[in-house]
C-alpha cells in the first residue's frame, strides 16, 4: 500500500500562482502586489500569500518597498549572467544524477518534445520563441525530476523561476541558437540511453546551458558596439 497523498501547502499554491502569473506577464515590472487581492483570487486568507511574497522576496523576484508594499521586479542582464552560470552547475549535476533513473518511456516523451521544438526550427511549423521556451523548459524537466538530492533539485526550479521573471524568450533574441539547442537535446538524450558517465552527461548538461548564455552575450555585444558606431 502506498503511503498517504501530499497535496501542497496553501503557501505553495500562492506561490505558484503568482509566478504563473509572472510568466503570464499578468504582473509586470513594478507591479504591486495586493495580499487581499490575490488571496480572495485564491480563496484563502492573506496568511500563505504573505509567506509566498517573503519566498519570492528571498528569490529576488519581489521586492519590498517601505509605503508601496511588495512590487514585482525585473532581472537585468548581469543577474541573468549569474542566474544561467548557476543554473549550468546545478542542472547540470542534477541531470547526471537523475540520468541512470530515467527510464524508456520517458526518454521516448524527452525525445517527442525535442520533435516538436524541431519543427519549428525546420520551417515544418511557425517559430514561436514564448513556446519554444515552454517546450525547453517540458524536455529538461523530463530529466531532472527524479531529483536524488532534494537541495539541488530546489536550486534548479529557483533557477527556472528567475528566468521566467524575464518575461521574454532567450531564443527570441537569438533564434539561430535554437537550433543548436534541438541537436544539444539530442546528444544528451543519446548520453543518457547509451549508459554513458556522470562526467560525460553533467559536461554535455551544463555546457548546453553555457552555449545559451554565451549566443545571448555574443548578440549584446554586438547590439552595443551597433548602438556605439
Amino acid at each position: 500500500m502506498g503511503g498517504p497523498a501530499v497535496t501542497a501547502s496553501k503557501a505553495d499554491v500562492a506561490y505558484q500562482a503568482i509566478v504563473a502569473g509572472i510568466q503570464a506577464q499578468r504582473y509586470e515590472p513594478g507591479d504591486r502586489l495586493v495580499l487581499a487581492q490575490i488571496a480572495a483570487e485564491l480563496d484563502m486568507s492573506v496568511v500563505p500569500v504573505r509567506e509566498a511574497i517573503r519566498r519570492l522576496q528571498s528569490e529576488n523576484l519581489v521586492a519590498y518597498e517601505r509605503n508601496v508594499g511588495a512590487t514585482v521586479v525585473g532581472i537585468d542582464p548581469v543577474e541573468y549572467q549569474t542566474t544561467m552560470e548557476t543554473l549550468a552547475l546545478v542542472e547540470g549535476f542534477s541531470t547526471a544524477q537523475c540520468a541512470p533513473l530515467i527510464t524508456e518511456a520517458e526518454l521516448e516523451t524527452a525525445r517527442k518534445i525535442n520533435d516538436k521544438m524541431r519543427a519549428q526550427v525546420d520551417g515544418r511549423e511557425e517559430f514561436d520563441p514564448p513556446e519554444f521556451t515552454q517546450l525547453n523548459k517540458q524536455f529538461h524537466s523530463v530529466l531532472f525530476e527524479h531529483h536524488q538530492n532534494a537541495h539541488i533539485h530546489d536550486l534548479v526550479h529557483r533557477g527556472w523561476n528567475r528566468l521566467a521573471a524575464l518575461r521574454s524568450s532567450t531564443f527570441a533574441y537569438v533564434p539561430g541558437r535554437a537550433e543548436e539547442s534541438v541537436a544539444e537535446h539530442e546528444q544528451l538524450l543519446n548520453l543518457i540511453k547509451s549508459g554513458a558517465a556522470f562526467a560525460e552527461i553533467e559536461n554535455a548538461a551544463r555546457q548546453h546551458r553555457l552555449n545559451t548564455l554565451n549566443a545571448y552575450l555574443q548578440h549584446t555585444e554586438h547590439t552595443t558596439e551597433r548602438n556605439a558606431s
